[in-house]
């Protein structure tokens, strides 16, 4: 059986020349594109236009930071334990991002793309669980949702994904969450569901980064460590 001939379209170089989608990197791209822009020229091949470019990296910023969650909790102790390895703690964090976590907005943009047709009720039929709604804290309504469909509105992108996904939510009486935003408009700016969950996982390592360089200065990784130890195994020492 003859070998598949092995093949990618994302980049070359040379003794001189470096080139990342059809761009020359030193002299179209340095200096040209930020860091979102540069994420959207991977995963569509071309350089996003003005209005583009203001949703998706609003997208991506989105999803940088959110406080201490167990993403950042699992990265400050894994630190704790490999001080060497910053990019061991990174990854470790970046592991717990799925269907409860920032992996959700894949979920999303799966359900709208594989609904076509279909309208807020079919679809509440048909899944027991929706992602992309409910959030612990921001209820009724979650603040970074309307500001993203604010910039989506203002720069051409609102259309019916966002409104479904603000029909379905509606219809099951639930915050329409941020993923779920983002899941949406991922679809309106037509990028496979496959790769939506990588928005999230590329935006969210900035962030840990930031989470890892605050536990260097002011750790809380011991501190958690210890207090969960003490209180998960209380039961079990004897009382004075």
């Amino acid at each position: 059986m003859p070998r598949k001939k092995l093949k990618s379209d994302l980049a070359w170089s040379t003794v001189d020349r470096i080139v990342v989608r059809g761009k020359d990197l030193p002299g179209e791209i340095l200096g040209h594109l930020n860091l979102g822009d540069m994420a959207f020229l991977e995963l569509t091949g071309r350089t996003p236009n003005a209005n583009e470019s203001k949703i998706f990296n609003a997208m991506v910023v989105t999803l940088v930071e959110h406080g201490v969650t167990p993403s950042a909790i699992v990265a400050r102790l894994t630190y704790l334990g490999a001080p060497e390895a910053l990019q061991a703690a990174v990854a470790g964090g970046l592991l717990g991002l799925g269907s409860v976590f920032v992996g959700s907005t894949e979920g999303v943009a799966r359900l709208l793309t594989e609904a076509a047709g279909k309208d807020a009720k079919q679809i509440i039929a048909e899944h027991k669980r929706i992602p992309g709604l409910g959030h612990p804290l921001h209820k009724p309504v979650d603040p970074r949702t309307v500001r993203l469909f604010e910039i989506a509105r203002e720069t051409g992108h609102y259309g019916k994904y966002c409104r479904l996904m603000e029909e379905i939510a509606k219809e099951k009486k639930l915050t329409l969450n941020a993923t779920g935003a983002i899941g949406a408009l991922a679809c309106e700016l037509g990028l496979d569901w496959k790769i939506v969950r990588g928005l999230g996982v590329m935006a969210r390592a900035v962030g840990l980064v930031g989470h890892i360089l605050e536990e260097t200065r002011d750790p809380m990784a011991t501190e958690i460590w210890e207090r969960v130890d003490e209180e998960a195994s209380a039961h079990l020492k004897p009382k004075k």
